[in-house]
């Protein structure tokens, strides 16, 4: 006894891998064997820039535990022979580290706030809103972040100085934030132009309000770009030197920068070995901030938001 398939049901037949062809290995291996020594010559060079890049951060740590009778050898010592902490012990309890450290402190949080506020605030203007000036908004942001920081010393300092900020707290943080801000709006703006509209429309839908939008739906889909703006504007108020030096009027409002100066004098010279340990302990405050930031540096969290 026989039974009839239905009819309009496919059948699924056996259908064998394909299976290479000798031809098609031999073919694969020549491409193989193309691309070798191009990536062998790319490798290579990208070994060497690092190895460019990371030595005089080798050389800093490699000096500051060096005695100083070694660090002033006519022949280089690319490892300490006798190795000490006395170098960092000088720098952490020289005059005023705390201080400074204090005053960099309080520069850098202020600035990185405020940069990431106004940046936010305008790149989400700028992204998600059509308004009449727009694009000359956009072009003046742009021509503004062309400009070296050093042309706009002293215009700023007499802005600054007829106003009453020069040689205070919040004339440093807004000369920062004048500093990075452009580059916080270009970046974030990107962040926002990034996130669908179907996101922002479907919150509408369901009732929420311009300013629910942008703090429940669109700021936590731009988090990347704000942690990306939060890394720039703190490196450049912490590394910062010119500015702090000044517009700050008494020494006791300068800042790291300034300090790591003072160990250069006239009458003694230049103390290579405090200086290296005094620049490692002001690196690793960078450090530290970005390792605990990185994770979320690069990070899409608007992927899959919308389903196609």
């Amino acid at each position: 006894m026989t039974t009839a398939m239905p009819t309009g049901v496919p059948v699924e037949a056996d259908v064998p891998a394909a299976v290479p062809t000798p031809k098609g290995v031999a073919a694969t291996k020549r491409i193989r064997r193309r691309r070798r020594p191009v990536r062998w010559i790319s490798s290579t060079i990208a070994v060497v820039f690092c190895l460019v890049w990371i030595f005089p951060v080798y050389w800093m740590v490699n000096t500051a535990f060096k005695p100083r009778s070694e660090a002033l050898t006519s022949t280089p010592l690319f490892a300490p022979a006798h190795p000490t902490i006395e170098n960092f012990v000088t720098a952490f309890t020289r005059a005023d580290f705390l201080v400074y450290l204090g005053n960099s402190t309080i520069v850098v949080v202020g600035a990185v706030v405020l940069s990431l506020a106004l940046g936010i605030l305008a790149s989400a203007a700028l992204s998600r809103f059509r308004f009449r000036g727009r694009r000359p908004i956009l072009v003046a942001i742009l021509l503004v972040q062309m400009l070296p920081g050093t042309a706009l010393l002293i215009p700023q300092f007499l802005i600054f100085n007829q106003v009453g900020l020069t040689g205070t707290y919040a004339g440093l943080i807004l000369a920062y934030v004048a500093a990075v801000l452009p580059f916080s709006i270009w970046v974030m703006r990107g962040f926002f132009l990034a996130i669908p509209m179907e996101v922002e429309e479907a919150a509408r839908i369901d009732g929420a309000s311009t300013w629910q939008v942008l703090t429940k739906v669109l700021f936590p889909l731009v988090m990347p770009g704000m942690i990306a703006t939060s890394v720039f504007a703190f490196i450049a108020a912490w590394n910062d030197y010119i500015v702090a030096y000044t517009f700050m009027q008494d020494q006791a409002q300068y800042t790291l920068p300034v300090w790591l100066a003072s160990f250069t004098t006239q009458t003694t010279g230049t103390d290579f070995t405090g200086q290296m340990a005094a620049s490692v302990l002001f690196s690793l405050p960078v450090v530290v901030f970005f390792m605990i930031v990185q994770r979320n540096l690069v990070s899409g969290m608007s992927a899959g938001a919308v389903k196609g």
